[in-house]
């Protein structure tokens, strides 16, 4: 099975950490970022992965070299520019003849990944995203009334959503939809499936996700790295 890894990132808001080394290469506990994404991908069956890079790619390429000492088989696509998070999509579109799982290269997760994958193999779209639970402390008090009256106060209470976890797994004609050599975002292309009314599944998360976009979740991954990502003995 094969998927691809989003690692072209800046990592702008990751400095002054990023300005050394690419994000992927970030550690977390005893491994990098991206080290512990393609531990995840292999356990779930995902030998062939490509990683998307741009910012640094050779120091991703230096350190994965072709994979083998994490038994799978990696490619390395180097944008010659920035292309967003689908655009580089297309630089592997004939490499890319069967349904694959693609996942950005900042999120750390324990999800069931084969699961997920199985699971959207086995619907009528050709895009499934994976969706992930936030429940969120509201600091004021919720105050309901008609007219002058007051009819109901609700004290600070949980605000939920449901986020885009940047996880997904997409069929082969969808490529066809993402214009060449063009900076391309996953949410322009979920936009364009939307307006098309191009049907979209989800499928929701339930392990344990966090993305390590900001200084404070990459603090917070080195918390809960021996618990979620160190390996058992």
């Amino acid at each position: 099975m094969k998927a691809v890894i989003l690692a072209g990132g800046l990592g702008t808001r990751l400095k002054p950490f990023t300005s050394a080394i690419p994000k992927p290469l970030l550690p977390v506990g005893e491994k990098a970022v991206m080290e512990i994404q393609i531990e995840l991908l292999k356990k779930h069956g995902f030998t062939d992965i490509f990683v998307a890079t741009n910012y640094k790619s050779n120091y991703i390429e230096n350190f994965f070299k072709d994979g083998s000492r994490y038994g799978v088989n990696l490619r390395i696509s180097k944008e010659r520019k920035r292309l967003g998070t689908a655009g580089p999509l297309k630089l592997i579109e004939k490499e890319l003849t069967e349904p694959f799982v693609v996942i950005n290269g900042d999120i750390l997760t324990s999800a069931n990944l084969k699961k997920m994958f199985k699971f959207a193999v086995n619907t009528d779209t050709f895009l499934t995203i994976a969706i992930k639970k936030e429940i969120t402390p509201f600091a004021f008090g919720n105050i309901t009334f008609e007219g002058d009256y007051v009819t109901h106060i609700e004290e600070k209470p949980d605000l939920t959503f449901f986020i885009l976890a940047g996880i997904y797994v997409m069929k082969p004609e969808i490529l066809k939809l993402i214009p060449p050599n063009r900076y391309y975002g996953m949410d322009q292309l979920i936009q364009y499936l939307l307006k098309k009314k191009i049907p979209i599944t989800k499928y929701e998360i339930k392990e344990y996700w966090l993305d390590i976009g900001r200084l404070s979740d990459y603090e917070k991954a080195q918390g809960v790295y021996k618990k979620h990502f160190k390996d058992k003995k």
